[in-house]
């Protein structure tokens, strides 16, 4: 790998580059935490060549929000549960978005 491919992953929100001493850190949490939302199947961090977790930028912000919703008193699974809904809803509304930009306006109903 070369500096300028290192330099281009810069900007890839998928690039695992936290490990999760740093990614913990970085929310304000615990590894315990990362590790808890990573059992509930909310985020599933990579792995290094060594064996240890590695996050990226979209799960780390994915994190933050279950631990928003932990802080202000959800169980963690439930707070889990309620990222991948939202998240799920995201798609399927930028979907349907898209959907609707390639089928153009509604024709104007005509006068007979």
């Amino acid at each position: 790998m070369t500096a300028d491919d290192s330099y281009g992953r810069l900007d890839d929100d998928d690039y695992p580059a936290y490990t999760m001493g740093r990614a913990a850190e970085m929310l304000g949490t615990t590894p315990n935490f990362l590790r808890a939302i990573g059992e509930a199947r909310l985020i599933t961090p990579l792995r290094s060549e060594g064996g240890h977790r590695r996050y990226s930028r979209y799960q780390l912000r994915i994190a933050a929000r279950a631990r928003e919703l932990v802080d202000q008193g959800t169980p963690i699974e439930a707070a889990c549960r309620i990222v991948i809904l939202e998240d799920q809803l995201e798609e399927a509304q930028r979907i349907n978005a898209e959907h609707r930009r390639a089928v153009g306006p509604p024709n104007p109903p005509t006068a007979a």
